[in-house]
């Protein structure tokens, strides 16, 4: 598998789907068991039945509820926002747009600050706990529910501050199905017990105080950080260093819904 970002893929000169490109030759990332034949016999329980975009039939009301606008090409196919990818196929739940939550959790202070993330058990990389948003699920119940799943860390009785929503350079997406991420921040007087489970093999909480800091700490441990994840850590190391009157108030230490 790869997880080359899209930027060390696809030249930026070609990748606006409106500069012609005849030569271009993506290649599939369909996993064997979302290939026409084998969702003709089983599909699995986080994936839709639709073997290509043909087979959908909600494509005005998927686009209503994007977070992020994108096109349908002269197919009828969706076309990733940010252009080509260098991936066609769909190794996502959806066609299209597929809204994840990504919950940052953050103890401490200071030198003693930490944050909380997961190693995935797909790539086995250090990641933000989290996942996609389920049909008729608000990202903020998804923030809570993947956070509780994958961590054991129950924070229903806290209320996130909304960091952003960012179309995530996931290693799965394609030229036709991406991820869309709503990431929230929540903030802790200390840490609290964590233990990896569901799709996360470990949840450790890292030293936080900047992402050269974070890089160290994650490379002694032989691991890697997720590359996807670095933007929404980032925002979240400034709104940690703005001034706190300037914080929202959601965000004050132990702050409870």
């Amino acid at each position: 598998m790869s997880t080359t970002p899209i930027s060390k893929v696809i030249p930026a000169e070609l990748r606006s789907w409106s500069v012609p490109w005849p030569e271009y030759a993506p290649a599939d990332v369909t996993p064997p068991e979302l290939l026409p034949a084998a969702l003709a016999q089983h599909v699995p329980n986080w994936a839709e039945a639709a073997a290509t975009p043909a087979d959908v039939h909600d494509w005005p009301q998927r686009q209503a509820d994007a977070l992020f606008p994108y096109e349908l090409d002269d197919r009828g196919w969706p076309l990733h926002p940010l252009g080509r990818t260098g991936r066609t196929g769909r190794n996502l739940g959806k066609w299209g747009e597929n809204q994840a939550a990504d919950p940052i959790v953050v103890a401490g202070a200071g030198a003693d600050r930490r944050v909380l993330l997961i190693t995935r058990s797909d790539i086995e990389q250090e990641a933000i706990p989290g996942g996609m948003v389920d049909p008729g699920e608000t990202a903020p119940d998804a923030l809570r529910r993947e956070l509780l799943e994958e961590t054991g860390v129950d924070l229903s009785d806290h209320e996130p501050v909304i960091l952003g929503r960012d179309l995530v350079d996931d290693w799965r997406q394609s030229d036709h199905a991406w991820v869309a991420s709503t990431s929230a921040l929540y903030l802790l007087p200390a840490t609290v017990a964590a233990v990896g489970a569901d799709d996360a093999l470990d949840a450790t909480w890292y030293p936080f105080g900047s992402l050269d800091q974070l890089d160290t700490a994650i490379r002694a441990a032989g691991r890697t950080l997720y590359a996807a994840h670095r933007p929404l850590l980032r925002r979240a190391l400034r709104v940690l260093a703005a001034p706190a009157s300037r914080m929202p108030a959601a965000s004050l230490i132990g702050g409870a819904a």
